[in-house]
């Protein structure tokens, strides 16, 4: 009675895990697309706008403190800093005349819509490291049912396939995984270092604006 009973489990089961294998293998591919696409992005980071972003905090700081508005503004347009970060200052600069509290709130929701951009940035990556390793896991263990299948039966050539697929998914999968991982981190510093830069210019412009 059992066993009548979970045989046409086993065969349901049977038959959505293998309908799983090919789209497995396409998340897969898409992933290995998705990291490619990622360095290529992060190579033309690092030899644009990075490359030219060589600023000294300290000294802009300095800069802030012996300016008016205009001059102040002047100065930031004139940095290294990056094109966002400039925006986000000038921005803050455009609504000088706000009270001292409101202008806090402003700047607190430039660098959190900062923060959030940064995060869509790495989100990408950070979901291909996460998910790499179980889609290949998962493209692993499907073929091996068949392949145990043949290997039960004596066909050694659909057991040598199901092997082939198994491994070449494990590879694939860490190998997305781990570039992705690299990346991730590497933008992290980056964005740690802009927004802690960012955040310490603002500081500063709210000390000028409340002085002024």
């Amino acid at each position: 009675m059992t066993e009548s009973f979970l045989i046409p489990l086993k065969g349901s089961m049977h038959v959505i895990a293998y309908g799983l294998l090919v789209p497995t293998l396409i998340i897969l591919l898409l992933f290995v697309a998705l990291v490619i696409i990622e360095m290529g992005s992060l190579l033309v980071e690092a030899l644009g706008e990075r490359r030219r972003s060589k600023v000294n905090i300290p000294e802009l700081l300095n800069a802030f403190k012996e300016k008016d508005f205009e001059g102040i503004r002047d100065e930031i347009m004139n940095s290294s800093l990056l094109r966002r970060q400039k925006a986000a200052l000038s921005e803050l600069l455009k609504y000088n005349d706000l009270p001292g509290v409101s202008r806090q709130a402003l700047a607190r929701r430039l660098l959190g819509d900062e923060e959030l951009y940064y995060a869509r940035i790495t989100s990408r990556t950070d979901l291909v490291a996460r998910l790499g390793p179980m889609f290949g896991l998962m493209a692993t263990l499907i073929p091996l049912g068949p392949g145990l299948i043949a290997l039960g039966q004596g066909d050694t050539k659909t057991l040598a396939d199901s092997l082939l697929i198994a491994f070449d998914a494990t590879v694939t999968g860490l190998a997305a995984a781990g570039v992705a991982y690299a990346i991730s981190q590497l933008r992290k510093r980056w964005y740690e270092d802009y927004l802690a830069g960012l955040e310490a210019l603002m500081e500063s412009l709210l000390e000028v604006l409340e002085r002024e």
